[in-house]
């Protein structure tokens, strides 16, 4: 499910990311990331302490190199966008986490930027491990493994005071945004999609685009009726516009999102789980969370391959 990111000062930024949103220009390098320093990423690596029992189960060909090498599709602020002071900079929650499992193991970590749908598929021999707001479905399970790190669910959001009068309960003829590869694309609007068939009414014309601020700037400019994305994008979009958004409908299928590792590579999503449950027994995790106002999605444990109801 995938990212947010600076810079100005923070209402400077937030009136500048409101007006680019307004004539189509927003794109995740001009956002807002709550909880982050002007220049630079929030979490500082060097104060998280190297675990050496956990950095001795690091794989023999990541302790050559020394580095984890991530794949992030750097659109989903506040999770994972770019920022920084030349705007290129990976910054986000899932970003700092990434930092702080590397700075657990003795590894220095790299993000690279992705598009989301080629994220998993690249798993192993391109990157050592996926970041990027994925829930963890029975169905992306059978391609890699998961280590569980957060809770999301979908949630919808339409122009404020809903001008188009959109209702989740018949969105038959309607024009909704999606981005590209997510659980909200397929199979949720693809089986609404299929009822409306089957019920003999117009199909949803469905926009499906590859970065979420596309879709939301579409959104905004009424491109689109309605947008379905993860409840803390959704949350994080309209705090962006400037209550141009509003939610429509509650919540729903909450589910654990995933940090991805290559179903080849079972001890190293072992070990991003050990890592992590350090992290949150240490405080680090929750501290991470909470800078970015997503502490509601902490998790209690991290497991691999949690059982999931999708």
């Amino acid at each position: 499910m995938a990212t947010y990111p600076l810079r100005l000062s923070k209402v400077a930024a937030l009136a500048v990311a409101g007006m680019l949103a307004i004539s189509g220009c927003t794109n995740a390098s001009q956002n807002s990331v709550p909880g982050q320093s002007a220049g630079g990423a929030s979490f500082d690596p060097s104060t998280t302490a190297k675990d050496d029992a956990l950095a001795g189960q690091v794989p023999a060909a990541i302790k050559s190199k020394g580095t984890l090498v991530i794949g992030s599709d750097t659109t989903y602020a506040p999770a994972e966008s770019l920022g920084g002071a030349d705007g290129q900079t990976p910054v986000g929650y899932d970003v700092d986490l990434a930092k702080a499992i590397g700075a657990t193991l003795g590894l220095k970590v790299e993000v690279k930027t992705a598009e989301f749908a080629s994220i998993l598929p690249s798993l192993g021999p391109k990157y050592d491990l996926g970041i990027s707001s994925f829930y963890i479905t029975k169905e992306r399970m059978k391609a890699v493994d998961f280590v569980s790190y957060f809770e999301a669910g979908t949630q919808w959001a339409v122009q404020k005071g809903n001008p188009k009068h959109v209702s989740l309960d018949d969105l038959c003829g309607k024009t909704v945004g999606v981005q590209t590869g997510t659980f909200q694309e397929n199979p949720d609007i693809s089986g609404r999609n299929a009822k409306c068939k089957s019920a003999g009414k117009p199909a949803i014309n469905v926009i499906s685009l590859q970065n979420q601020t596309d879709v939301t700037t579409r959104l905004v400019t009424g491109g689109v009726d309605a947008m379905a994305a993860g409840s803390v994008l959704v949350a994080y979009s309209i705090q962006q516009t400037q209550g141009k958004l509003e939610t429509l409908g509650d919540v729903y299928g909450a589910s654990p999102v995933g940090i991805a590792v290559a179903k080849s590579d079972p001890q190293l999503a072992d070990l991003v789980a050990k890592a992590v449950n350090k992290l949150i027994e240490n405080g680090t995790y929750k501290k991470i969370l909470d800078a970015y106002g997503n502490g509601a999605g902490a998790v209690k444990s991290a497991e691999v391959n949690p059982a999931v109801n999708k």
